[in-house]
């Protein structure tokens, strides 16, 4: 099963979401508002992304500007940040996409047609 975190709200997860439903594939939405994965998760996650950890953080987000995230990510420990993921959704890219051991975050057709064309 693939795993759609995200917030209903969010314009990227409304097109992952629909990039879905186009191709009739089944999928389980979470809402980051009030399921978030778990700092193991968030690790596991960042793991199989092979992306940097910036990815993975909404930097257009008003948490991410009330923490000052901008400054404090760099010298936080990839630990810390899973941490503070795992503890607020808001802080999560969207959509974040699971689907075995693929992961990706925010919506990227074209690597997603690389997944399930």
């Amino acid at each position: 099963m693939i795993k759609v975190y995200g917030i209903k709200t969010c314009g990227s997860f409304k097109k992952g979401v629909k990039y879905f439903k186009d191709k009739n594939i089944e999928i389980m939405t979470y809402n980051l508002k009030e399921i978030v994965p778990s700092k193991e998760e968030m690790k596991r996650y960042h793991e199989l992304s092979n992306v940097d950890i910036k990815k993975f953080l909404n930097t257009s987000g008003k948490a991410y500007r009330e923490l000052d995230m901008k400054n404090k990510y760099k010298d936080m420990k990839l630990e810390d940040i899973y941490d503070l993921l795992s503890k607020n959704g808001m802080l999560i890219k969207r959509p974040l996409v699971i689907y075995n051991d693929v992961v990706f975050v925010g919506f990227n057709e074209e690597k997603y047609n690389q997944v399930w064309k």
